[in-house]
């Protein structure tokens, strides 16, 4: 019979705990806390990730019917629905900003070697954002519409693995294009977009600093062709021209040459126009690197089915940004454990496991593989050994 820890506990034991509390200390978090501490906080709302709550009245009836395993579970502190609206109302965000940034950090170790569907050794992330939703009576900081609330999670994706590298919250006013001020382009890597961040300024900036764009052109382009190459049609590429731009602003934003790919897609029957600053890969390279754009529209599918991001514990600015931030800690936690215990579960399967084991007594690799684990009876390692049979 397993004598060791739950299944929750295992879990968290993967993440790096002296960090958070180097976050915490960073902005403060625990001052004049007495009972519910930040990591407290973060338990909870964790364990509301993991197991599907959907108010902090439901966390606090799960949470008492735990109650003589809350202990075990890490948690200290006294749950109650007050407490943790308060939590989450005052205590700072970034520090859950903070930390999941060590947990992107640790998940691009793992997943550096990842393969990618493109055969090219450079990174590729993919840049986009989603829309979510609010009532504008309720959440009246989240400007949108005249009528219409809604925030903006804007993500920067890297495509080996699907782990996103920079995440911004916003409301739903802010333009896409907004933030590309605020990436720093690592050379030598490519950047897949969509149109709404075509902004010539900007994009040279990229081309400057070594770093190689993908993004779809606009019907109302002004260039003018320098040279084509050959093409083969049957590949779905109908031309592949280096072009130089003649708008009277664009020209002067952007005044070196552009690739400019003309593809079709037999899949959907559409045809694309692709402008790139790479003049080397072949057109149908960068054709499927745009493809691969279409993960980070899974992303922002599964993370919105999966995880609770769509109806929130509280109002206020930060307690959204709060429950966002981990929830995508939660993310990332799920993903460095399916590497680190090399399971072949997809996310989504190992999640759904979870939500109905999560305060077993088991070994979580043989919760989540059919591996099983033979336990010689219980070992304290803080016991000292007087006797070595």
């Amino acid at each position: 019979m397993y004598e060791g820890q739950i299944v929750f506990s295992q879990l968290m034991d993967f993440l790096p705990e002296y960090q958070f509390h180097k976050c915490v200390a960073r902005y403060k978090g625990d001052n004049r806390i007495r009972s519910f501490s930040c990591w407290d906080q973060f338990l909870c709302m964790s364990f509301a990730q993991l197991t599907y709550r959907e108010s902090l009245r439901d966390i606090e009836t799960c949470m008492r019917a735990l109650q003589n395993k809350l202990y075990h579970m890490g948690i200290r502190g006294n749950i109650s629905r007050s407490t943790l609206a308060d939590a989450n109302e005052k205590r700072d965000w970034q520090i859950y900003a903070d930390f999941a940034q060590i947990l992107i950090h640790e998940a691009k170790k793992l997943y550096i070697n990842e393969p990618f569907c493109v055969d090219i050794d450079e990174t590729v992330y993919a840049l986009d954002s989603t829309t979510i939703d609010l009532c504008l009576s309720l959440f009246p900081w989240a400007k949108f519409r005249k009528k219409k609330g809604a925030i903006k999670m804007h993500t920067l994706l890297n495509l080996r693995g699907s782990i996103p590298e920079f995440i911004r919250i916003t409301d739903g006013k802010i333009h896409d294009v907004n933030i590309l001020d605020e990436l720093l382009p690592e050379p030598g890597s490519f950047y897949v977009m969509d149109r709404a961040y075509i902004y010539f300024e900007r994009l040279y900036l990229f081309n400057q600093c070594g770093a190689f764009f993908v993004v779809r052109a606009k019907s109302n382009l002004n260039f003018r062709r320098i040279s084509s190459q050959k093409v083969y049609k049957s590949t779905g590429v109908l031309c592949d021209q280096v072009i130089v731009l003649t708008g009277i602003k664009t020209s002067k934003k952007y005044p070196e040459k552009l690739r400019r790919i003309k593809f079709f897609d037999s899949e959907t029957n559409k045809t694309f126009v692709f402008l790139t600053n790479n003049l080397f890969l072949s057109a149908l390279t960068i054709a499927e690197l745009f493809h691969c754009r279409w993960q980070i529209e899974l992303f922002f599918k599964w993370i919105k089915q999966h995880l609770r991001i769509k109806s929130f514990y509280g109002t206020s600015e930060n307690a959204v940004k709060t429950q966002i931030w981990i929830a995508v800690a939660t993310y990332l936690l799920v993903a460095i454990i399916k590497k680190v215990l090399k399971i072949e579960l997809s996310l989504y399967t190992i999640l759904q496991i979870l939500s109905v084991t999560i305060v077993e007594k088991m070994p979580v690799l043989q919760v989540l593989t059919d591996k099983e684990c033979i336990n010689s009876g219980y070992h304290d390692p803080n016991q000292l050994c007087l006797f070595d049979f």
